[in-house]
């Protein structure tokens, strides 16, 4: 079996998926080898053994599974950039196969919503900006999917279409407005409305605005009371551009993973340990949808976890508390 055609089966434990990508990537990976071999880690027996790297190594090379792809370093190969200034260090993340990450979109939506009972907007200023987004990427795959023509990307700037709203009443499906925190509150300050009662608010982050920053609580509270839906219908998506899934918050500050992936908080000082259930440390993130990458991730965010799983995001962590990953990485 394909590696692939198992990452989103439910008969195959978490536990078997992780070590079968571990090997192949431990073996066909140049810089995860490196990294494992810096480590003197050959052989894992559960999937809590299975070092992170370091999400420093998608800003200094790249980072590609498979022999074919990762010999020719001159292939013209799609991938996603993070965000930044000119000039600014920025991750790349090489997109071997688009399938893959159109599946993990769709079905990590579909395991926390119905899907199809939704018309979806985007509203992502800053993201427009840059033609390697991934979260633009999602969102085009997202618009495309729903197909009543009702879904789109709104205008940045611009007041609500109070007929376009109409017309999402009138075809009973619900909202769906994706945005970045700052753009939404942005577009609270031009044009207040009230959105449909049974719609949804999906924050992506970005707490910052050219103003003022704020928590996540005041956000939710500030986003329930201008938009005039229940505080409980406003979520949150915790996503990267060095990963191929999401997680999501639905009307609380705790995430949650979907089965194909799973975060761990770990010790900054020694990162092979994990941090106590409600102890602050650095977020760690297995994605087994970064088949073609690295699947083992060790974030630069700070976050605490419960017993059941869930963790908030803390915000960053200061990257010069976290050991740094490029003496493991050879610049050719």
């Amino acid at each position: 079996m394909r590696l692939s055609d198992f990452i989103f089966n439910g008969s195959l434990s978490f536990e078997e998926k992780a070590l079968q990508i571990f090997e192949s990537q431990r073996q066909n990976n140049p810089v995860y080898q490196r990294f494992c071999d810096a480590l003197e880690i050959r052989n894992v027996q559960t999937h809590k053994e299975i070092p992170l790297l370091p999400i420093q190594a998608f800003k200094e090379t790249k980072v590609l599974t498979t022999a074919e792809h990762s010999k020719n370093e001159n292939q013209n190969l799609e991938f996603f950039q993070s965000s930044g200034t000119s000039g600014m260090e920025r991750s790349r993340h090489y997109l071997i196969e688009p399938e893959l990450y159109r599946k993990s979109i769709i079905k990590g939506m579909q395991y926390f919503y119905e899907l199809d009972e939704y018309i979806i907007w985007a509203y992502t200023p800053g993201y427009n900006e840059n033609p390697n987004s991934s979260l633009t990427w999602m969102l085009n795959t997202l618009i495309e999917r729903e197909g009543s023509g009702l879904s789109k990307f709104l205008g940045l700037g611009k007041p609500f279409d109070k007929k376009a709203i109409r017309k999402i009443e009138e075809s009973g499906k619900k909202l769906m407005l994706f945005g970045a925190a700052f753009g939404l509150m942005d577009m609270l300050e031009i044009d207040p409305i009230q959105l449909p009662e049974d719609s949804v608010i999906l924050e992506t982050g970005g707490m910052k605005t050219h103003r003022r920053e704020i928590t996540k609580e005041l956000l939710h509270q500030q986003l329930a009371d201008g938009f005039g839906i229940p505080e409980s219908q406003i979520h949150s998506e915790y996503g990267m551009t060095e990963l191929l899934s999401q997680a999501y918050a639905k009307g609380s500050l705790w995430f949650e993973c979907v089965p194909w992936m799973e975060v761990s908080i770990r010790d900054p000082k020694d990162p092979m340990e994990e941090a106590e259930h409600g102890e602050e440390g650095v977020i760690g993130v297995i994605d087994l949808a970064n088949l073609y990458s690295c699947s083992f991730i060790l974030t630069g965010d700070k976050g605490i976890q419960r017993e059941d799983g869930k963790f908030q995001v803390l915000g960053r962590w200061n990257p010069k508390n976290l050991r740094g990953c490029n003496f493991l990485i050879d610049q050719d």
